[in-house]
């Protein structure tokens, strides 16, 4: 009879890799965080807004997975258990941040990490302003109501899923969510008018633009009666 084959780390399953490499298999968790770490990173960013921040935590959250592993009992998906770790990992940073009086602050061009993408803020010279408010309102919510304003309008989490990487019943999370939407969905709405709201024109090139009506007689010059070019 031939040799058992190697095991091959792309073709197990994750529940298979979570077990071999608590049977001290080299390249198991390996295998486990390449196929996760993209979503587990995704969660952190939002979550923490910052991404060194972010990269600390799943970090914390993967060395916890890589010595917990042999605790994991198969009542939930292992992506489930990862998650549920990586969000605890980045409410306890929270918790630190709002015990030191401060909080990570997204940088103006990590808006975007925090909003759906055609929500980013269009004009730059606003990003400053924008960034505090929107820091400031998701500095409001709870921790919870955080996390799973996260994973299901963020990440696009069915709620179940939700629930069950938070350990928490749907119903509360659905509450939760919807605490949560109520806070920030005025200002949502504030920066996807400012986001559509088009650019003014500057004031010598409103002419030119159609702001102005372009002169039409021959004796006109082009400027505009008062000289500030305004209508």
């Amino acid at each position: 009879m031939g040799k058992p084959s190697p095991r091959d780390p792309a073709d197990a399953t994750d529940q298979e890799l979570l077990r071999w490499h608590s049977e001290g298999d080299p390249d198991a968790f390996g295998e486990l965080v390449r196929r996760h770490r993209d979503r587990l990173w995704a969660v952190a960013v939002r979550t923490l807004g910052d991404r060194e921040e972010a990269a600390d935590a799943v970090q914390d959250a993967l060395v916890s997975a890589y010595r917990a592993a042999h605790t994991f009992r198969g009542q939930s998906a292992v992506t489930t258990w990862l998650h549920r770790i990586t969000v605890n990992a980045c409410l306890d940073r929270v918790r630190k941040a709002k015990s030191r009086r401060t909080s990570p602050l997204p940088e103006p061009e990590r808006l975007e990490n925090l909003l759906d993408p055609h929500e980013s803020a269009a004009e730059p010279v606003e990003r400053q302003a924008l960034r505090h408010e929107l820091r400031t309102a998701l500095d409001e919510l709870s921790d919870d109501q955080r996390a799973a304003l996260v994973l299901v309008d963020m990440q696009g989490y069915p709620v179940a899923e939700a629930a069950r990487i938070l350990s928490t019943p749907e119903g509360t999370i659905k509450s939760r969510c919807a605490r949560a939407r109520a806070r920030l969905l005025p200002l949502v709405r504030h920066l996807r008018t400012r986001a559509d709201r088009p650019a003014q024109p500057q004031e010598g090139n409103r002419a030119a633009r159609g702001s102005v009506p372009a002169p039409r007689d021959a004796g006109e010059t082009g400027a505009v009666p008062g000289g500030g070019g305004h209508a």
